[in-house]
């Protein structure tokens, strides 16, 4: 027996899931908009609590936001899929020659010419629900929507923005002075980013320290370009 035989070829490709791409969105937002607000509402020079009541109302809305964002996405992907198949009903009812041109022409690019796809129309026009499923994956690229992922995309980027945003907060709800609860906060926004870009290396396939460096510095941006803003409105000193 070959070599090839007793070790059969695997062959392994990264497919980043919705749900990891929604955590993503949700997480990446939570960390960096509360903790810009918390920054720039303590360059203000305002009381701790202020920052605490202020950051759990942007959080609050913010996962609202962001979760009805993905809900109507995902709904609006499912709507646009289905919208797309009963077209494609209609055209095969309708337009039978142009629809069998078009699957030749997309086999042609495989170097099969009309004798060579004949079988294959045969089938599809006995078959016209695998007729519309080849339709909807090899000419416009879209796949079977699941039922269920718009609810589970909102509370899933809902849930991440909150988990998030709680992390530049916690400090400010723990510790009374602003400037100590200020550098914690970005101690600990800053080690968030840094995980939460090497985690998301992972799924990306892009390098563990490129990621989170990445992720580190367009965070500290906005929270850097929003600290300064609300410390020249303010005229005071951090």
């Amino acid at each position: 027996m070959s070599a090839s035989h007793r070790h059969p070829h695997k062959e392994r490709h990264f497919a980043a899931s919705d749900t990891v791409r929604d955590v993503v969105l949700g997480m990446a937002d939570g960390l960096t908009v509360p903790f810009a607000l918390a920054a720039g509402l303590s360059a203000a020079n305002v009381a701790s609590r202020v920052v605490v009541v202020a950051g759990v109302a942007e959080i609050a809305a913010g996962a609202i936001a962001m979760g009805l964002g993905g809900y109507l996405a995902a709904r609006g992907d499912i709507d646009h899929y289905h919208s797309e198949r009963s077209r494609e009903f209609r055209e095969i009812r309708e337009l039978q020659r142009e629809e069998e041109r078009e699957i030749v022409d997309i086999f042609k690019t495989y170097g099969l010419d009309r004798a060579a796809c004949e079988p294959i129309l045969t089938h599809f026009r006995k078959d016209h629900e695998a007729w519309v499923d080849f339709m909807m994956r090899f000419e416009l690229g879209l796949e079977t929507p699941d039922p269920r992922r718009a609810l589970r995309s909102a509370v899933t980027i809902g849930g991440a923005y909150i988990v998030g945003g709680l992390v530049p907060l916690a400090p400010y709800m723990l510790i009374a002075q602003m400037k100590p609860a200020l550098l914690i906060s970005i101690i600990c926004t800053g080690i968030a980013l840094a995980l939460f870009g090497a985690a998301k290396s992972h799924f990306t396939g892009v390098s563990v320290w490129r990621s989170a460096l990445q992720t580190v510095l367009i965070g500290g941006l906005a929270s850097a370009t929003a600290f300064l803003l609300a410390h020249w409105i303010g005229g005071g000193s951090p």
